[in-house]
């Protein structure tokens, strides 16, 4: 009888296990940051796009041949297709350190330290989940695209 007791009161505390803890908002916003560079080295557009807000705008400032400065920008959907045909499986040696340097709220900046470039992320939380909005990156010197 006390056997059965025990089995029963075991099976029991099975359905009472507390539930998994979310993530804190620094957890999710990393986890964000590295679903951006890592999909980008794995040519993974679902971790890509999951990244990234619809609206995003990726900026960079080029200085053409002539010395002019230009700007160059880049849509969610350019982003996500050039992850698609994976352009970012090419880098020999992926990087992808991933820095919060602010956040307030709802919002947040985080610098990317990927192999040939850095990126500058503004990211905000929507819907209760963070996205990418704008980045702005530059080439490290001697890299290209």
């Amino acid at each position: 009888m006390q056997i059965s007791n025990l089995m029963l009161l075991a099976a029991m505390s099975v359905g009472l296990a507390a539930p998994a803890a979310a993530p804190t908002d620094e957890e999710a916003i990393r986890a964000t940051a590295l679903d951006y560079i890592e999909g980008w080295y794995a040519g993974d557009a679902a971790r890509m796009e999951r990244s990234l807000d619809p609206e995003l705008a990726k900026r960079i400032f080029l200085r053409g041949p002539d010395g002019t400065i230009r700007l160059e920008q880049m849509s969610a959907l350019t982003l996500i297709n050039r992850t698609r045909d994976g352009r970012g499986r090419s880098d020999p040696h992926p990087r992808t350190d991933v820095r919060i340097l602010d956040r307030f709220e709802n919002v947040a900046s985080v610098r990317v330290d990927a192999s040939r470039w850095v990126d500058y992320l503004h990211m905000a939380k929507v819907d209760g989940r963070w996205r990418i909005i704008n980045v702005l990156w530059e080439l490290r010197p001697g890299a290209t695209r």
